[in-house]
């Protein structure tokens, strides 16, 4: 099968990724395991960063839809690769969440009951919010009032910064990068600082494929609306489009604007 080193690439590395940072999630909800944003942010950048030097000679490491999308518009890899990486992304993501369940099922199933929360409930995103996630964030408690707009910008605007970071990390062209062995190190102190800013309004999902895959996941097990929470599937467009598009502009502006200007270009390909 054509692909097939980087569909196993990209599922393993969404895998790695999904599990420790949901799983920061899920301890932090049901055990208090971390004391605030700050650690839990942390464990998803070290995720990051495992799940790239994991993977990065299987496939270009991605493990994120908008970022596969932003190479595809930078010219960086073909359109014909995209379905491939996605399609990984997505079930990586799913199996993830699916081992987590797996886990901490009997932790979930006794948070619920002493709180009193009926899974598929509204109350029941309390839970939920370990896999997809929700605005505002129901962990922030009620000084955070967050409109759908304010959402959508949060996430596009996240998602913007992690993939201008990733071109200037990973670009040749910009001299003034670090070492490609350090790489990943940077893109997960990225992705941590995004999520201590975004987190407390959606949760910074920042990745269609970490917010769907899980999320569908957690309507199987029974969290129905508390998992698709609007008829509108508002979440979809907060959740997937609003990263799409931040990642569509930043690389449009890497390509067209900022790359020209950076001098003594030498290699402007990150994933041959």
């Amino acid at each position: 099968m054509q692909y097939t080193h980087e569909f196993f690439g990209e599922l393993i590395g969404t895998f790695i990724l999904v599990f420790f940072g949901c799983g920061s999630v899920a301890v932090t909800v049901l055990f208090s395991a971390h004391a605030g944003l700050f650690q839990v942010a942390a464990v998803w950048g070290m995720g990051v960063m495992l799940a790239i030097y994991a993977t990065r000679h299987l496939s270009c490491a991605h493990l994120n839809p908008a970022v596969s999308v932003a190479m595809v518009l930078g010219r960086r890899m073909s359109a014909r690769r995209l379905p491939v990486y996605v399609g990984a992304q997505f079930i990586g993501a799913f199996l993830a969440a699916a081992l987590l369940y797996a886990l901490f099922s009997g932790s979930i199933l006794a948070y619920e009951a002493v709180h009193g929360i009926v899974r598929g409930t509204p109350e029941s995103v309390q839970t939920a919010m370990m896999f997809g996630e929700f605005y505002p964030n129901p962990g922030a408690g009620s000084v955070a009032v967050v409109s759908f707009w304010n959402a959508f910008g949060a996430e596009a605007a996240g998602t913007f910064l992690l993939v201008i970071m990733i071109f200037a990390l990973t670009e040749g062209c910009n001299v003034g990068r670090p070492d490609d062995a350090l790489a990943p190190l940077f893109i997960g102190i990225t992705v941590a600082a995004i999520i201590c800013v975004v987190a407390p309004l959606t949760q910074a999902g920042l990745n269609p494929a970490r917010d769907l895959g899980p999320r569908l996941f957690a309507w199987l097990a029974g969290w129905d609306r508390a998992a698709l929470p609007d008829d509108q599937y508002g979440f979809i467009t907060i959740y997937v489009l609003a990263p799409l598009v931040g990642g569509s502009a930043a690389s449009l502006l890497f390509v067209r604007f900022l790359e020209p200007m950076l001098s003594k270009k030498n290699n402007c390909s990150c994933c041959d």
